[in-house]
């Protein structure tokens, strides 16, 4: 039996249950996000399709990069539908306000929205966020919509993947019936608010939300191409447990093992990294 933690690096990606690669810098990562990006648009311009992409924030430093392949290859987003994964909430489930530093609406219009050249910008109504009572609404779209191109993005340091966090438990919940969730308010991990707020705010951690809205693994799912993302060292052992350990509830992330087109892609330095 592998030992998730203590195996060889080699072994480590021999025993993975998801497909693994390894790259060689963070910044190697957001060029090719921002090129899978780009060229499925592209191409699903070229055959007169439209495009949806499920989008992250976190990590966010493709947005820039694909912005200037938009612009500099006069790719039109016209027929694009940008849906993002989650938002943090306040108050009483009240999306958190725009003019707060970690507004996830604003980080998009900041690094992405604001850099494309306005002719080519998607409308406002296909720049889309989950919003606390329309959870219907945006799991309906889906439906409307009828696909998901792709969906890029990171990994909790607790598995979670968008806001889905791993339930209690005590939870009355099965795997399937995770799998099939959708879109709602929840709350935020003990462990995300940690990890999140050392890094967001400082450790400013009773000020950082402890509420959230986010798309359910049943739209994350639904993805023809679904990739994670892995480059800080606290992702290092989510990144071997995803790989080494059964699908379950208790890691989110898992359920892509059984994806027909999921990869976990990695940096050098976590590959290499052995206890």
């Amino acid at each position: 039996m592998i030992n998730t933690y203590y195996c060889s690096s080699e072994d480590f990606v021999k025993n993975s249950k998801i497909p693994v690669r390894v790259m060689d810098t963070e910044a190697a990562m957001m060029e090719e996000i921002a090129e899978l990006m780009a060229s499925t648009i592209e191409a699903n311009n070229a055959k007169g399709e439209k495009t949806v992409i499920i989008c992250p924030v976190g990590p966010i430093g493709q947005y820039p990069i694909f912005a200037n392949k938009v612009n500099e290859r006069n790719i039109s987003l016209k027929n694009c539908w940008f849906i993002n994964m989650d938002e943090y909430l306040v108050g009483d489930d009240e999306t958190i306000p725009y003019e707060n530093p970690l507004s996830f609406k604003a980080t998009m219009d900041r690094v992405l929205y604001s850099q494309v050249k306005e002719e080519l910008l998607m409308p406002t109504a296909q720049r889309l966020f989950p919003e606390p009572r329309k959870e219907k609404e945006i799991d309906e779209l889906f439906e409307t919509l009828g696909k998901v191109d792709l969906c890029l993005t990171g990994v909790g340091i607790n598995g979670h993947i968008a806001f889905n966090e791993p339930p209690k438990a005590t939870d009355a919940i099965t795997d399937e019936e995770y799998k099939n969730c959708g879109t709602r308010c929840a709350d935020i991990a003990t462990e995300t608010v940690v990890n999140n707020g050392a890094n967001k705010l400082r450790g400013a951690l009773d000020i950082f939300p402890k509420r959230c809205i986010t798309l359910g693994m049943k739209q994350l799912l639904k993805a023809k191409t679904l990739k994670v993302y892995l480059y800080c060292n606290w992702q290092w052992g989510i990144m071997r447990k995803m790989a080494l350990e059964e699908e379950s509830r208790f890691m989110p992330v898992s359920f892509l093992q059984t994806h027909p087109n999921a990869e976990m892609v990695i940096t050098e330095s976590l590959y290499e990294f052995n206890l």
